[in-house]
């Protein structure tokens, strides 16, 4: 009896790791490796069907270049004069995105980029591979930058 009930916990655990390892919401490290991001639902739909906030960064920089701790990092490169103090982590970094037919592929969203501080459009779909593309650009997808992410969890 023990036996039985230690393998249908197990069955059970397999399932919901290989369930969320087929689907674009989990923790993903950036192309950059600088920052985790926990994608997950909006909570408001108005905010589309997915966002993604920081959950942590790797050795997170100051406006003078000396690494800081990642509770204190802020977003001092943000071109928003009013958001340059808020903290990064906890950060949201994607959010607009509208369903497709494809349940792991969201279109016509925002994604943050950290780095410049700026707002582009986007594009999110789950690869074969299990990473995740982000297409980021400016007026079409043809003109854009394509990033992959890799999961953590």
């Amino acid at each position: 009896m023990r036996g039985i009930l230690m393998a249908a916990l197990l069955a059970m655990l397999a399932s919901t790791v290989s369930a969320q390892q087929g689907t674009v919401m989990g923790t993903w490290l950036t192309a950059s490796g600088k920052a985790q991001v926990r994608i997950a639902p909006c909570p408001d739909a108005k905010s589309g069907p997915i966002c993604g906030t920081i959950v942590a960064l790797v050795e997170p920089r100051g406006p003078d270049g000396t690494v800081v701790a990642p509770d204190v990092a802020t977003d001092w490169r943000n071109t928003d004069p009013a958001l340059r103090g808020r903290k990064v982590l906890g950060m949201p970094l994607i959010w607009g995105f509208k369903k497709t037919s494809d349940p792991n592929t969201f279109e016509d969203g925002q994604i943050y980029n950290g780095e410049n501080g700026k707002i582009y459009n986007a594009n999110i779909s789950l690869q074969p591979d299990g990473k995740l593309r982000l297409r980021g650009y400016v007026g079409i997808a043809a003109f854009g930058e394509t990033q992959t992410w890799t999961r953590v969890n």
